[in-house]
């Protein structure tokens, strides 16, 4: 039936109360001209018939009237004349608050949606505000970029742009928050924030655990037998480092302070050096034979089981 309000609103005659109300407020999001100015052209009509069906079902007496056939879709009487003509009376003052665009108040939609807050009749219609729709960006920095902090610019894909300082120490899938450089609101309200999430590329040589800082550095057999001094690379340039005799593969050696200091705290992470040895491509007959007379005047046992 065509003025069947379950039919105008889309949904089945049992639909729960919520139903109803979920499709009330996308039908009328989808018709008030606060939100689709562009779609106003002969969304009026729809709109009062949207509205007038939401009216009948939201009220449960009425609802339960014209289920059982006592009142038509306008909400009058079907047999009694003069109950009929005072029902509709009644109908049309109170569906009057609600069958044209400008008397329908746009919070009927959001306020359970977006939590917005009413003002005054000074601000939107109905006075109405709810602050804008945050939006999300990507921007990837390189691995020195986040632990020592930079200034970035964004493009945005509208053509505009963001500048953005990231901070040192920021990890790898943060969120920044630039208050205010989001979406537009609605009636007075406030813009939306920008959240841009930063990606970081990750290092030839570096890796990061926590605010400190893992490198991994070869050495020769002769500077794990005798030790030595070798430059190493850090975040903040490069270093020397004291190898001391006997030195094992995998030894770890700290470089405190030389870490990452992330923005806001007064100290920074250290650096965790470990070392490598590292045979020569081509094995002489010079070491080879040191190494043979090494292994035939010492029983030396590493512990392997």
């Amino acid at each position: 039936m065509a003025d069947d309000p379950y039919a105008i609103l889309g949904v089945a005659k049992g639909a729960s109360d919520d139903d109803i109300r979920k499709a009330f407020r996308k039908l009328a999001k989808e018709l008030h001209p606060d939100l689709n100015p562009a779609n106003r052209t002969g969304t009026e009509e729809r709109f009062k018939k949207v509205s007038s069906a939401y009216e009948l079902l939201s009220h449960p007496q009425k609802r339960r009237a014209f289920d059982r056939g006592e009142i038509d879709a306008r909400g009058e009487p079907r047999r009694d004349r003069y109950r009929r003509h005072a029902a509709g009376a009644a109908h049309g003052a109170r569906a009057g608050a609600r069958t044209s665009f400008e008397d329908f108040d746009v919070g009927d939609i959001f306020s359970d949606i977006f939590g917005g807050k009413r003002s005054g009749r000074s601000g939107a219609r109905g006075g109405y505000n709810v602050k804008g729709p945050d939006v999300r960006y990507t921007l990837e920095v390189s691995f020195l970029e986040a632990v020592s902090g930079a200034k970035k610019r964004v493009t945005l894909p509208k053509g505009g742009v963001l500048d953005l300082n990231i901070p040192a120490g920021v990890n790898d899938g943060q969120v920044l928050r630039l208050k205010g450089k989001g979406g537009v609101g609605f009636g007075a309200a406030e813009r939306g924030d920008a959240l841009v999430e930063v990606r970081v590329r990750p290092h030839a040589q570096f890796q990061r655990s926590e605010d400190d800082i893992l490198l991994e550095v070869p050495i020769t057999i002769d500077e794990a037998v005798l030790g030595a001094k070798i430059e190493v690379p850090t975040i903040g340039g490069r270093v020397q480092l004291a190898i001391p005799k006997g030195t094992n593969s995998g030894r770890v050696f700290r470089l405190k302070g030389k870490g990452i200091k992330c923005a806001g705290r007064s100290e920074s992470g250290d650096q965790l050096v470990t070392v490598r040895i590292v045979l020569p491509d081509t094995i002489d007959d010079s070491l080879a034979f040191f190494f043979s007379e090494w292994r035939q005047k010492n029983k030396y046992d590493p512990g392997r089981s």
